[in-house]
């Protein structure tokens, strides 16, 4: 039989985010993170995008597990909703294990899910043919980790998010040992994280970001508002430090930057220079606090804090309100697509008084490789073939002018897009066909049932919109019983607008009328439509803009009772309700084992199609998390 190996992008090629990337070899299927991305401008009202799954749900029973390389949300944010819809193992660090269960509990469907195991940078994972293994990489949340799937072909490696910094701590540090034994035994491809290339030289040290932290807290005598992503736990590191050194205490807003800071402290991944109750003041207590001795630690719902800031800035948080000589102190990273909605946000902190202060353009890509660190690893791995991955096609193809520089020739780099099958024959890999991968778009509960209609819909309703006719007839007697009542939201004020709205009144009237008198087979469709249609040209052609118009047609009976009541929106035709998702049953049980050089993957029920693995030799097995 010939082997087929295989690698297709889920997200994270031309986009920012969403990371996740699957590697077939035969009739197994492993998984690279399952992230999520923060909505564009034109994504109105969208929480978050993640990867669209119904390939791996129809191969679901080929799938060995989820492997995560760390704690931040473009690596494991989507992973809640993969798991509704399949049940497949997942694996990771401890620090970021811990991370995926608080979003992975969170959620109802998925709430009962226990099939974690926890690896490390010298655990192995034996699936027959296939091992996977790990390194240790060097990012802004510790216990980052590098993915090595071993196959008959040649080594996969994936980096996941990483940089070289040889003043980490301990936990934060590449091992550059273990990245020239894994160059050594030969790499096929290599997936690298290239989303901070565009900075020339090495990588700005975590020591000047540091310094450059503690520095701004000192040059403040006033309240500061620190914005940031709820799960960069070096951040929050950086923050208490500069806290304490400056005699101040910090307010933690935010569920999910609470969850992370109570998690990382639990797990001794954050040291606290006092002990906690002396540095961490609760809401409650915090008028109590002078402005010079305040630091708020903010972010927003899924760990985003811009928006926060926004709802800081309208004077819509309940509990902060911004005042002048405030410090709002911006340390997170927009990407290309959000930069707008940040200036906008910074513009309306300004305005209510507040300093604003953003982490400098050359310290923003501190937490991925640059270009020299780029080109330090391809010299480590040398490998066949070359996928940068995490950017749009701009970073990408900067990715492979850097590869081109150290000696990879441009045939052998691949820049994918999602739904890309890129195949190996055995001597060379290529591009073997491809398939639609759509973005799942996440709306509070609503799990992909926002598409293009609704999107357009909302955009419509912000810019011009609704203008609503309420009208009741009597289908017997082919009349009106009640005179159209006009009511309009975002388009036009009724009381100062009356001719516009007595005379889009009486087009309802005459519309339905005609209607009833003239159509032979009446139907609800048609008599909608043609008010929809006329009140539409009526209103662009007085005022140039086109609501959403909502005919709500109301029937009643011959006694005079009201039987029935019709509408209709004008752009989205008939309305779509939220897809609830269908709960899986969970499957049955089983043990694993774990350990520090080696995991024993779990052994599924009745899946006849997966191979079950075998303990790595020389492994010394314990329990799994």
């Amino acid at each position: 039989m010939t082997n087929k190996l295989s690698i297709i992008p889920f997200g994270g090629v031309r986009e920012n985010g969403k990371n996740m990337y699957a590697v077939t070899y035969n009739d197994e299927i492993f998984i690279f993170d399952a992230g999520l991305k923060y909505p564009e401008n034109e994504l109105l009202g969208i929480d978050v995008v993640i990867p669209d799954f119904q390939y791996l749900v129809d191969n679901a029973d080929k799938i060995a597990g989820v492997f995560l390389t760390h704690g931040h949300a473009d690596a494991i944010g989507a992973l809640p909703y993969l798991l509704a819809q399949i049940n497949v193992p997942v694996f990771g660090s401890e620090l970021t294990l811990a991370l995926a269960k608080l979003a992975v509990k969170a959620e109802e469907l998925t709430k009962e899910f226990d099939d974690f195991h926890v690896v490390n940078e010298n655990s192995i994972i034996d699936f027959g043919d296939i091992k996977v293994s790990f390194f240790s990489t060097t990012h802004t949340i510790p216990q980052s980790l590098g993915i090595v799937l071993e196959t008959p072909e040649g080594q996969i490696v994936y980096t996941g998010d990483f940089k070289f910094d040889q003043t980490a701590k301990d936990s934060y540090r590449t091992d550059l040992t273990r990245l020239g034994e894994i160059g050594k035994n030969g790499v096929l491809a290599l997936l690298a994280d290239v989303a901070g290339v565009a900075s020339v030289g090495a990588s700005v040290n975590e020591s000047v970001i540091e310094d450059y932290i503690l520095d701004t807290f000192q040059n403040h005598t006033g309240r500061i508002i620190v914005a940031m992503v709820a799960s960069n736990v070096q951040r929050v590191q950086q923050i208490i430090n500069a806290t304490y050194a400056t005699g101040r205490k910090i307010v933690l807003s935010g569920n999910d930057l609470e969850k992370v800071v109570r998690t990382a402290l639990k797990l001794r991944m954050i040291e606290l220079p006092i002990p906690e109750n002396e540095l961490f003041v609760s809401f409650k207590n915090l008028r109590k606090l002078n402005p010079e001795e305040t630091v708020i630690l903010e972010t927003g719902r899924m760990g985003e804090p811009i928006k926060h800031l926004q709802r800081m800035a309208n004077g819509d948080d309940r509990h902060i309100k911004i005042a002048t000589g405030d410090l709002v102190f911006i340390t997170t990273t927009p990407s290309s697509a959000m930069e707008a909605y940040v200036a906008r946000t910074r513009d309306m902190l300004f305005k209510a008084g507040a300093n604003v202060k953003a982490i400098s353009q050359d310290l923003r890509s501190s937490g991925h490789a640059s270009g020299n660190d780029l080109q330090l690893m391809l010299n480590f791995m040398r490998p066949k073939v070359f996928l940068p991955v995490q950017g749009e096609y701009r970073v990408l193809n900067t990715g492979m002018q850097l590869a081109m520089e150290v000696g990879i020739p441009q045939d052998h780099i691949f820049i994918t897009q999602k739904g890309d099958q890129l195949q190996y024959d055995g001597e060379n890999m290529y591009l073997a066909g491809s398939f639609e991968v759509n973005n799942t778009m996440i709306d509070g509960s609503g799990i992909g049932d926002i598409g293009n209609i609704v999107l357009r819909d909302r955009k419509v309703l912000s810019e011009d919109g609704v203008f609503v006719a309420v009208v009741t007839i009597d289908r017997r007697r082919k009349k009106i019983v009640a005179k159209p009542k006009i009511t309009s939201r975002g388009f036009v004020y009724v009381k100062a607008s009356r001719d516009l709205i007595r005379d889009s009144s009486d087009i309802v009237e005459k519309t339905i009328l005609d209607n009833l008198a003239n159509v032979k087979d009446f139907d609800w469709t048609t008599l909608k439509t043609a008010v929809r249609d006329n009140l539409s040209h009526f209103l662009y052609e007085q005022t140039r803009r086109r609501p959403v118009i909502l005919p709500v047609i109301m029937e009643v009976n011959q006694n005079g009772g009201r039987l029935a009541r019709h509408n209709r929106t004008s752009k989205s035709g008939e309305g779509k309700t939220k897809a609830k998702a269908k709960k899986l049953p969970i499957n049955p049980k089983v043990e694993s084992k774990v350990s520090n050089t080696g995991i024993e993957k779990p052994k599924k029920a009745k899946k006849p199609r997966r191979r079950k693995p075998k303990p790595a030799q020389g492994t010394n097995e314990t329990s799994n998390n």
